[in-house]
């Protein structure tokens, strides 16, 4: 959970309230005025006015860093209670103020020691809870949860409780309940950062990006330019929602401020462009399986950003595994694929992510890399209407289906490989030797042989022309078998290329004398016998 924003400068501002002369009231006023319009950029200045024309304010130094922190601007605020700690070491609610901005700026260890030098009280309760939950130590943890109190810093009210059943719908994938059960919460308070955010991504899983890029755009609109909470997070989540743009620009920087941006980057390596929703202590996202990474970007840095992750949550492991997976293939190291096997495995077989998409994906990921396809696709179909239009769903799937000899079903009834949109899968040559294959299992060689056409001469078309060759004359399509052979014979003279031409001319006279083949191929022909002849020049 997010700490409380409040509670920071609570003792100097009654420290400033028990002053009994009229005129510091008065200048004490002017610093509320800013505050109690959450206007706390315009606090800052107002106070380092003061400051720098030597204006008498009390506690100025206080209510500066608490303007600082309550802006968002933690680094400053840090820099003035370290600089009251100098002149005033033995002050120790400063020494806890000192702590949160710690916690807000990720140092969590540094945080912990700062609370420890404070005197024992409600806040620093709630800085070492939450900095016992970033560390993951649950005894300490439940110790603390312990010492909370029945008050309202300590607890919750019941309408904000709306925003944390949401949040748990959202983690059970469950978008549409999240949305009706966050309303109730944003009819009474609609400029909450914290559910206008949970909102759009709740927009992002039900309809798409610009849906929620609108919804978050015109929430930021609406505030003064002096807002600033969360404003590492919206950026972040912008770039989700924008598919990818900016993500260069705007991820490396929050690595280490928001840890969930380390694995959108490594996401982005791996797919450009193609990221997941993940909000950071709001959010678990639904990250895509990639088993057979062939759309790879930059594997070496997405390897590097994630080889010394120990993960901790479901989404950890997935991004770990699927990293491992890509690295094994590429590099040809079954070490790594195992590894990843058992990463999701351990995700997939887990009691809390077993029956959720991502759990149900990590076991068809699973069963994927160890060539178990009929599993797979007891995983996959369970989870299909939730991907349509999802292209490396549908490659999957897709491949699963023609490893068991599914055919017409990979190729027609899944439609699986002509859903696919990227153009820059479809021009991979997994791809396109897997929607070959279907063609030619599915009595349509032409259109496999027109794939074939369409290429560059390079080796991936040299190696789809075998495929079309040998699987044409497996089942029996000659024609085309003795175009492919023909020209691999002429590029590379063969004895079994010779042979194989020999066998499909053979049975295509056979087809053509009993009606079953046309005698004229006028199609395709002029095309292959110029494709023939350049390769051979080449």
């Amino acid at each position: 959970m997010i700490l409380s924003r409040s509670k920071a400068a609570d003792d100097p501002k009654k420290k400033v309230q028990t002053t009994s002369q009229d005129k510091q009231k008065k200048k004490i006023g002017e610093v509320e005025d800013f505050i109690a319009a959450r206007d706390y950029t315009g606090a800052i200045a107002y106070l380092e006015f003061c400051r720098q024309n030597k204006k008498e304010v009390k506690d100025l130094d206080l209510w500066l860093a608490y303007a600082a922190f309550h802006a968002s601007f933690y680094s400053r605020a840090r820099e003035e209670y370290e600089e009251i700690l100098r002149k005033d070491p033995k002050n120790g609610h400063v020494q806890i103020y000192l702590a949160c901005c710690l916690f807000m700026l990720g140092m969590y260890k540094e945080a912990e020691e700062a609370a420890m030098k404070g005197p024992k009280s409600p806040l620093q309760t709630r800085v070492l809870f939450h900095v016992a939950h970033k560390q993951n130590n649950e005894e300490k943890l439940m110790d603390l949860h312990r010492q909370l109190q029945d008050v309202i810093e300590d607890q919750i009210d019941s309408l904000a409780l709306n925003v944390y059943v949401a949040l748990c719908y959202y983690k059970l994938d469950y978008y549409d309940i999240s949305q009706e059960v966050l309303d109730v919460y944003l009819k009474k308070h609609p400029e909450s950062a914290t559910a206008i955010n949970l909102s759009a991504c709740n927009q992002y899983r039900l309809y798409n990006g610009k849906a929620a890029e609108n919804d978050l755009k015109q929430f930021l609109e609406k505030m003064s330019t002096s807002f600033n909470y969360a404003k590492e997070l919206f950026r972040h989540n912008m770039v989700v929602f924008q598919n990818g743009e900016g993500a260069l620009q705007v991820l490396p920087a929050l690595v280490d401020v928001i840890p969930e941006a380390r694995l959108n980057l490594v996401v982005y390596y791996l797919k450009e462009g193609n990221l997941d929703t993940f909000c950071i202590e709001y959010i678990k996202c639904i990250l895509k399986i990639y088993v057979i990474c062939m759309f790879l970007d930059d594997l070496d840095n997405a390897y590097e950003l994630m080889k010394d992750v120990e993960p901790l949550q479901p989404a950890e492991y997935i991004l770990k595994g699927v990293v491992n997976a890509a690295w094994g293939q590429e590099k040809n190291s079954r070490d790594h694929v195992k590894t990843a096997q058992s990463y999701f495995q351990l995700v997939g077989g887990s009691v809390s992510e077993c029956d959720t998409i991502p759990g149900r994906q990590s076991m068809a990921a699973c069963y994927f890399l160890h060539k178990r396809f009929d599993d797979v696709l007891v995983y996959l179909s369970s989870i299909k209407s939730y991907f349509y239009n999802d292209d490396t769903f549908n490659f999957n799937y897709a491949q699963a289906k023609a490893h068991e000899e599914k055919w017409k079903e990979a190729e027609e009834v899944s439609k699986a490989f002509l859903l696919i949109q990227s153009e820059k899968v479809k021009t991979d040559y997994v791809y396109l030797s897997w929607l070959a294959r279907c063609y030619i299992y599915n009595s349509k060689p032409r259109l496999a042989w027109e794939l074939y056409l369409k290429l560059e001469h390079s080796t991936e078309s040299f190696s789809l022309l075998q495929l079309v060759a040998n699987d044409c004359y497996k089942r029996g399509h000659f024609f085309y078998a003795a175009r492919a052979f023909d020209i691999l014979e002429r590029m590379d003279p063969n004895p079994e290329y010779w042979e194989g031409k020999q066998g499909a001319c053979a049975g295509a006279f056979q087809q053509i004398v009993a009606g079953h083949e046309p005698r004229l191929h006028t199609h395709a022909d002029e095309k292959s016998r110029s494709r023939g002849a350049a390769s051979i020049r080449k």
